[in-house]
């Protein structure tokens, strides 16, 4: 019998239990009579059928772009540090190729005709909508590294993965072919000029996270998300929270033991806190001018933007901090300690700063050439030896 009232109901309501395709469903109706009880089995039961179909088409050969995305989705793209970003992607390709669309059908001219047409669409604005700007909207269309990760890389991994993991029936797609050259990843320098140009442009706040980033080459995020609870004052070292979710844990030099020192007490829990520069008002929370809060992302963006052309410095971003921080250490170690300062797994990635040990041979060699001409160890041999000769006969 599917429908039966337990001994133990407090309430008196009937309870349903069959199995479907070999496996159990079962829960309280929440109804009192039998008659009532049977119609909301019969929809469990519809409820069933309908899970138990949809739950077999995400494992068929022939699988939907809708099917491999929902899987994709469960399996891998919840768990990514930017799980909105995965949604946002998996959301335009649904779009763009409809959701019906079998795996197997996308093919080299249908990728392609999603590059093109993602190349060529505008980047959003960052304007808040409703305020005055005195200067117009400038539209760009999106960077080739902007296409790559926002739907070329995301929709080849979830065609890899229902191919090679799968089972499932998929296109062979040469992706070498549609993924859009990127510009390498820059490496920008401050010196110690620019640094102390920026830094007399910041306050309240902001120079002291951004000092700590030019000392330590941490990321803006991991300045962000600095708790007191990471901070060892005793073993003199703090630990970071970075990419993926891994951290890592560096020393504290002299400087940044005094800067960490300094920020005790702002703050119960976040280490990096700014100065409310006026009173401002939102809902249940609020600002109040000359009150400590904690640093957002987005205040210390707009920061440094402010600061760096101010400061009269070209071509200097947050992140260039790090990569300041990363040259200057280099210049004094190896790769494998600016690796580890880094967090890199992969020192390759770490062969970037390569350019600072390139510079220091041409340095050292340039001041060898400048010291001129000098004699040849033959020469000087033979003068240290006739020396020596004249203090025996003098003895």
């Amino acid at each position: 019998m599917s429908v039966y009232r337990r001994p133990d109901a407090k309430d008196g309501a009937f309870s349903y239990d069959f199995q479907l395709g070999g496996r159990r469903f079962s829960g309280s109706t929440e109804r009192k009579t039998e008659r009532e009880a049977k119609q909301i089995e019969k929809i469990k039961r519809e409820e069933a059928r309908a899970v138990i179909k949809a739950e077999a088409a995400l494992f068929a050969p022939d699988l939907t772009l809708l099917n491999a995305t929902a899987r994709y989705w469960q399996e891998v793209g919840q768990h990514h540090e930017n799980a909105s970003n995965t949604l946002w992607s998996m959301g335009w390709l649904k779009d763009h190729f409809g959701e019906s669309i079998l795996l197997q059908e996308i093919g080299d001219s249908k990728v392609a005709a999603m590059v093109a047409k993602r190349r060529g669409e505008f980047v959003p604005s960052r304007r808040l909508p409703g305020r005055k700007y005195k200067t117009p909207e400038v539209r760009r269309r999106v960077s080739n590294a902007t296409v790559n990760r926002t739907v070329t890389q995301p929709l080849r991994e979830i065609i890899l993965r229902a191919g090679a993991l799968w089972g499932a029936r998929t296109a062979t797609i040469d992706w070498s072919e549609h993924l859009l050259p990127e510009p390498k990843e820059r490496v920008r320098e401050a010196s110690t000029g620019e640094e102390a140009a920026i830094m007399a442009e910041l306050g309240r706040g902001y120079d002291v996270a951004v000092e700590f980033a030019f000392i330590n080459g941490c990321r803006r995020m991991e300045i962000l998300g600095l708790e007191w609870s990471r901070v060892d004052f005793f073993g003199r070292q703090f630990t970071v929270v970075g990419k993926g979710n891994k951290s890592r844990v560096v020393p504290m030099t002299k400087r940044t033991f005094e800067i960490l020192w300094a920020q005790q007490n702002f703050h119960a829990e976040k280490v990096f806190t700014y100065v409310a520069a006026r009173t401002v008002k939102m809902g249940n929370r609020g600002l109040i001018k000359g009150n400590r809060y904690p640093l957002t992302e987005a205040g210390l963006k707009i920061a440094m933007r402010r600061a760096v052309p101010k400061a009269g410095v070209k071509n200097f971003h947050f992140h260039d901090t790090r990569h300041t921080a990363a040259t200057r250490v280099l210049r004094n170690s190896n790769l494998k300690v600016v690796q580890q300062l880094l967090g890199h797994e992969d020192i390759k990635t770490t062969t970037k700063y390569a350019h600072a040990m390139v510079e220091d041979v041409l340095n050292a060699l340039e001041a060898a050439g400048a010291k001129g001409p000098t004699e040849s160890p033959t020469k000087t041999r033979e003068t240290t030896v006739k020396g020596l000769k004249g203090l025996g006969k003098a003895g």
